[in-house]
């Protein structure tokens, strides 16, 4: 373990991260820029590290400005939209890399998509063209006639029907430095649209801005203290901005390397931290449960990790997954791709997603406030201002916007206002929502509680429970539907569970279909309860409290209940012993 006291190595931590940040509104470098700045620098040094192929620095630099070439010869102009759908490797950064250096915008499409959800996220951006992995390439092409007929398709890795191959477009240009004449976008551009689900709806483009992405990269190669010999484990989606911008920037911006790896496996997990000679490693909570609960493996305290880092790991899970595989240093954060509040746990402080230093306050002014349960909105006084929770009191977490703190919101403008919260605390002040409940102990430390309102967190994925539920009642013999998220033990977050009002002719396995065919895996209801009639407010809003109360307790339920079992693939009736086993943690959801 550190021979350094958790309170000092905190402090450095912050004051590295604020070195690190420091010069990026002076110098107006973007990313794309830095990389080439860092193919000068480190050249042939591995950069991206995968079962294919290591990818140097100058190898990188070099296949961005091919894609970028790509992007000119097709005419894609600043503000324009190129989507990305591909799997994680070296040609997702590459890309997006390329695309943003020349003013124009990536949308990084999440790979789990299918259906109406899938082609939302595509016709909300406008792209002009779309890079789509071979693999997904049939889920693009259903969609077809739901799309923009001048959208051009772009197939990678291998021949599909209406598409160009993007990868051998790519290949036959040499990657010189662009012409000179190209102007480098400034720091408050968009590059990229990144997709969250917000509170309702359909998932949502945020707008991230070039300097959102120097601000992550530097701010966590700061925390980190990222170096040449670092090696970053990431098996995270590159369509999220964790995995995809902050456990790449990170480590590039200190001259180390990353292992991309296609996704999570617990049985390769060590295998590949020892093979990689990892030093770091990228987490969400509900990764580290699943090694927790895995039978014991030879080689997982023969590593060289020196830190983890993430998010979502929670209190109970936290002692054993330090001690057993022997981790020296764990730094919790938390942060939203949009949002003005990010925390750091850098002291350690088990269960804890963050703290702020008494001289950053100011700076980085997150506040915990009042919130009426039942309707999810802020409580305000006769004054019609809100209430600062006191510590141990859960209230939603707000951030300040204001110069250095901005919101750049959603390609909705709509759904932009929604998330400024005005007059909270005095006239005209203006707060960023999170949409999180979070409890603050005496000694400042944040601790996450629950969602405000209709989503929930599962698989390490947000779920909009209105957008599951519009693909619920889209299934013959649904009359109803309302969505929400019960606790299983053993698991973060919380699971899907659908409240139906079905017809006589309603079929089980109907829905056990639909559900596949329209929903990510990680957004399936994993409990269905069958129901006579739904309770609705006045205003005609289903009344959840009571649902989400109930859960699946088969003693307060008399109402059917089935749960979707992993083994059989169908849904199955919930009795007393499949109940007892997932209470117990004993049945792997």
């Amino acid at each position: 373990m550190n021979a350094v006291s958790p309170e000092r190595d905190s402090r450095a931590a912050w004051l590295r991260a604020l070195e690190r940040t420091a010069p990026i509104t002076r110098d107006g470098i973007i990313f794309p820029v830095l990389v080439e700045q860092l193919a000068e620098k480190f050249g042939a040094a591995p950069a991206l590290l995968t079962d294919r192929e290591t990818v140097s620095f100058r190898a990188l630099a070099e296949r961005a400005r091919r894609y970028a070439e790509w992007a000119m010869r097709q005419g894609v102009g600043v503000g324009e939209v190129v989507g990305v759908m591909l799997p994680n490797g070296p040609d997702y950064l590459a890309a997006w890399l390329g695309i943003t250096r020349l003013g124009s915008i990536a949308a990084l499409i999440n790979t789990q998509l299918d259906g109406a959800s899938l082609a939302h996220c595509l016709n909300v951006v406008g792209p002009k063209h779309l890079i789509v992995g071979a693999e997904f390439a049939a889920r693009v092409a259903a969609l077809r006639p739901q799309l923009d007929p001048a959208l051009q398709l772009w197939s990678h890795g291998a021949v599909c029907r209406g598409m160009t191959r993007i990868d051998q477009a790519v290949d036959a240009f040499a990657g010189a430095a662009l012409p000179p004449g190209i102007r480098s976008p400034s720091l408050s551009d968009t590059a990229l649209y990144i997709y969250t689900s917000g509170t309702t709806g359909l998932p949502k483009a945020a707008r991230i801005t070039h300097l959102r992405i120097m601000q992550w990269a530097l701010w966590f190669a700061g925390m980190l203290d990222t170096q040449p010999d670092d090696r970053m484990y990431n098996c995270l989606p590159m369509y999220h901005s964790i995995g995809g911008i902050v456990a790449i920037g990170a480590v590039l911006a200190g001259g180390g390397s990353v292992v991309l790896r296609p996704g999570f496996s617990a049985s390769r997990f060590w295998d590949e931290i020892v093979d990689w000679r990892c030093t770091l490693f990228q987490y969400i909570g509900e990764l580290c449960r699943y090694l927790v609960n895995s039978p014991p493996h030879p080689r997982e305290a023969a590593h060289r990790l020196r830190l983890g880092v993430g998010n979502g790991l929670r209190a109970d899970a936290w002692e054993a997954f330090e001690r057993r595989f022997q981790i020296p240093r764990i730094l919790e954060f938390y942060a939203a791709t949009e949002g003005q509040v990010t925390l750091y746990n850098c002291a350690g402080r088990r269960g804890a997603i963050g703290h702020i230093p008494l001289f950053l306050r100011d700076r980085f002014a997150v506040e915990l406030i009042h919130i009426d349960t039942e309707s999810g909105e802020p409580w305000r006084d006769a004054q019609g201002r809100c209430r600062r929770c006191p510590a141990g009191e859960p209230g939603e977490a707000i951030g300040r916007v204001g110069p250095g703190r901005s919101f750049d919101g959603y390609t909705d403008a709509a759904a932009s206002a929604r998330k400024i919260l005005r007059d909270v605390f005095a006239a005209g002040d203006a707060w960023f929502r999170t949409g999180d409940l979070m409890r603050r102990d005496a000694e400042g430390y944040f601790f996450f509680v629950d969602r405000v309102g209709d989503n929930f967190r599962w698989k390490g994925e947000n779920v909009s429970s209105s957008e599951v539920e519009n693909i619920v009642v889209a299934c013959p013999g649904v009359l109803e539907a309302v969505v929400y998220g019960v606790a299983i033990p053993g698991t973060d977050g919380r699971a899907g569970m659908a409240a139906l009002r079905v017809t006589e002719n309603f079929d089980l396995a109907a829905l056990h279909c639909h559900l596949h065919q329209h929903l990510a895996e990680y957004a399936r209801p994993v409990l269905i309860r069958v129901l006579a009639a739904i309770e609705v407010t006045s205003t005609h809003k289903s009344v959840k409290t009571a649902l989400v109360r109930d859960g699946y307790d088969l003693a307060v339920v008399a109402d059917p209940i089935y749960l979707a079992d992993p083994v059989r693939d169908e849904f199955v009736p919930l009795d007393a012993t499949l109940c007892a086993r997932v209470r117990s943690g004993q049945l792997r959801l």
